[in-house]
């Protein structure tokens, strides 16, 4: 759940969308939410417990781990009897905001004692120097960038650490044997090419899933494919709640959950093979639609405007690892990234890779005589899902979509014929 719905972006939901907080109250499942909270309005995500940047500051409540597990035994030590729904966000590994972008000395060194720093007593600090670190591929390796991914794995020890006190907690409460939990992240590492991108660096996201009831699976990986589109339905698959029948916009067509419960691949394996992903802003002033389908081995890209510069948001354009890249490209001295700033920032319209022969998407087949067959294809598969999903920019970037007046159960892309 997450959409940036603060004062200066205001991305909120439909009012009347049936969201996952409300379907589980409705079914009399106590919920709670713990840390970071993007989604609004609050009528649409109602929980029972809320102890949110929204009521504390957000650095006492997603970075502190000792005050998340107090406020963990304190959701699960209620005198409800009700089965439960905690969702806890902690706000590790994110940047510290447009302030303190960089990960140190701030991010940190928060709660480590030192003067000004405050102090996290379950925190045991583990930090990391520069020369210890392994550079994404996508990443610049350069001194800069490995002093903020160094400083950023300490981050992530702090979210780990943060981790085990929840399920120590879940334990000590006597849930670890009827409790399902479900772990991941909302988006990739931002870095270059990770975080606002398609790319595989950018929406590569850990999922971990733990079932008292399918201690078979544990220990195991699945190669199939999954998103956060899976979550919902996982959830109300666990607790048996339908997705009720309803529509957004009045009469039409009632909205449908387009991701599955993971519980049948914790029974066995499963032949997913295909996930998508869309993405039109990150924040509101970095309008860049973007859709992609990743099928076998395969990964399309469709860039809709692609004739804009790539927008780059706030905290990363202040990270020490893209102003070091910018002042790189800027003097003429070498970047030591596989990409250029121009080419990062104007990319063509159509983006296909072989993950089999090109995991770390250099090469753009989509010109490419011999997987013109594989283009379509992917295209195809793509225009479906985004029709069956009502995806206004179906038609797009060189038509519009006309559903209005006489088409409105029958829409259509109408042309534009600008050219592209």
């Amino acid at each position: 759940m997450y959409g940036l719905h603060q004062g200066t972006h205001h991305f909120n939901s439909f009012d009347n969308v049936r969201s996952l907080p409300q379907l589980l109250s409705q079914a009399h499942i106590r919920t709670g939410i713990i840390g970071k909270k993007h989604v609004g309005p609050a009528w649409v995500y109602p929980f029972d417990y809320a102890q949110t940047e929204e009521n504390h500051s957000i650095l006492q409540v997603g970075r502190n781990i000792t005050k998340i597990r107090q406020l963990v035994r304190d959701f699960l030590h209620s005198s409800d009897p009700s089965p439960f729904f905690l969702y806890v966000a902690f706000h590790d590994p994110h940047r510290c905001g447009h302030s303190h972008p960089q990960y140190g000395p701030f991010c940190e060194k928060f709660g480590n004692g030192e003067s000004g720093m405050g102090w996290i007593p379950d925190w045991k600090p583990q930090h990391y120097t520069p020369e210890q670190v392994k550079v994404l591929h996508f990443v610049p390796d350069t001194p800069a960038a490995r002093a903020d991914l160094a400083a950023q794995y300490t981050t992530i020890s702090r979210l780990d650490q943060g981790i085990g006190l929840v399920l120590k907690e879940l334990r000590e409460a006597g849930h670890q044997d009827d409790t399902l939990v479900i772990y991941s992240s909302d988006n990739g590492v931002p870095f270059p090419n990770g975080r606002t991108n398609l790319y595989r660096s950018g929406v590569a996201e850990p999922l971990l899933v733990s079932s008292p009831e399918h201690r078979q699976r544990w220990g195991q990986v699945s190669a199939s494919y999954t998103s956060l589109l899976d979550i919902t339905p996982t959830i109300l698959d666990w607790f048996s709640i339908p997705y009720p029948a309803y529509s957004i916009f009045g009469k039409g067509t009632d909205v449908q959950l387009t991701g599955k419960s993971l519980l049948p691949a914790l029974v066995s394996e499963q032949p997913w093979a295909t996930a998508f992903g869309s993405q039109s802003h990150h924040e509101v002033t970095m309008y860049y639609p973007m859709r992609a389908v990743h099928s076998g081995q395969y990964r399309l890209l469709h860039n809709i405007n692609y004739k804009m510069p790539f927008p780059i948001d706030q905290d990363f354009y202040l990270s020490p690892t893209f102003q070091d890249l910018l002042n790189r490209t800027e003097s003429g001295r070498p970047t030591h990234w596989y990409k250029s700033l121009a080419g990062y920032y104007y990319r063509q319209r159509w983006e296909l890779f072989d993950l089999d022969t090109d995991p770390t998407e250099i090469h753009n087949l989509a010109e490419d005589p011999q997987y013109q067959d594989t283009l379509a294809q992917l295209k195809g598969q793509l225009s479906k899902w985004q029709w069956l999903t009502s995806d206004p920019w179906v038609c797009a970037p060189d038509g519009v979509l006309e559903d209005q007046g006489d088409y409105k159960h029958d829409p259509q892309c109408r042309p534009l014929h600008n050219d592209l």
